[in-house]
Order: C-alpha cells, then structure tokens, then sequence
C-alpha cells in the first residue's frame, strides 16, 4: 500500500508543475486579456510607488539602504512582470500577423506592435530611473493600446 501511495505521490509530483504552468503559449483559448490590462495597470501604479519611495529614502539624512534597495528591486521586479506580460502574453499569444492585403487589419497590426513596442521601453526606462514621467507614458500606452485592441462592443463588457 505504501509503494502505491509513494508512486502516486511522486506522479502527483511530477506531473503538477507541468500542469500548473501550461497555460502560457499552448492552444487553450482561455484568455484574460482585460485581466492583463488591468494587470499591466497594477504594475505601474507598483513602479511609481516604488519610485517615490526611492526618492524619499534618498533624502534622508541617514539612508536606510536595507530599505533603499528593496524598493528598487520592487520597481526592477514589477517592471520586468510588466515586460513579460507585454511580450510573452499580448505579442507572442494575442496579436497576430495579418494578411498585408488587408489595409486596415495591417494598420491595426502595426499601431498595436507599436505601442506594445513603446511600452517595453518605456518599462526598461522606469527601471533605470526614478522619473514617474516614464509611468506616465506607461499608463497612457496602456489606455492608447487598450483602445486600439478591444472593439467598442468589447469595452461595454470590460468595466
């Protein structure tokens, strides 16, 4: 009895981390993609904070450099789930290559490879500095996308 429940335990092992993260670039048809948007928008409410935070640790007379650098890895680490979500979710699974007869499809393609474009950027900007003029632009590359991306009926159902 012992033997089958190890076996089993050790299937149940095995197989549960395969499972657990198969979700990202397989045929499944299960998408959030307003959840990412407002993911994307948590993200870099995360940096700003991050970068006010920094800013303020480093006025301090004596600065507290325990704190000082968990705070920028917070922003270098949400920056980067930023970059990820950008890349691996919206440009490798959601934006497709169109037919470049299609004039309009073809705009489309090109404006939201565009501002997705911008937006790594942008997030790489975020993490090398401390100017929330960068969240700024992240927060309106997001709304520019977001209205570009999903139809008028779309965005009835989003709020």
């Amino acid at each position: 009895m012992n033997q089958k429940i190890m076996a089993l335990f050790l299937l149940i092992l095995f197989i549960a981390p395969t499972l657990t993260f198969a979700h990202c670039e397989i045929p499944c048809g299960i998408y959030g993609d307003k959840m990412r948007i407002d993911m994307l928008k948590e993200h870099v409410t995360t940096i700003e904070k991050s970068m006010n935070q920094i800013m303020e640790l480093e006025k301090a007379e004596m600065i507290n450099y325990n704190q000082l650098v968990r705070w920028i890895n917070n922003k270098e680490d949400h920056a980067n789930q930023f970059q990820h979500i950008v890349t691996q979710y919206f440009m490798t699974q959601r934006i497709k290559p169109v037919d470049g007869s299609d004039k309009a499809a073809l705009e489309k393609y090109q404006k939201e490879l565009s501002l997705l474009h911008e937006m790594l950027v942008y997030a790489m900007k975020a993490k090398q500095t401390t100017d929330v003029q960068n969240c700024t632009k992240l927060n309106e590359l997001i709304d520019s996308f977001y209205n570009s991306y999903f139809t008028e009926e779309q965005k009835k159902h989003t709020h």
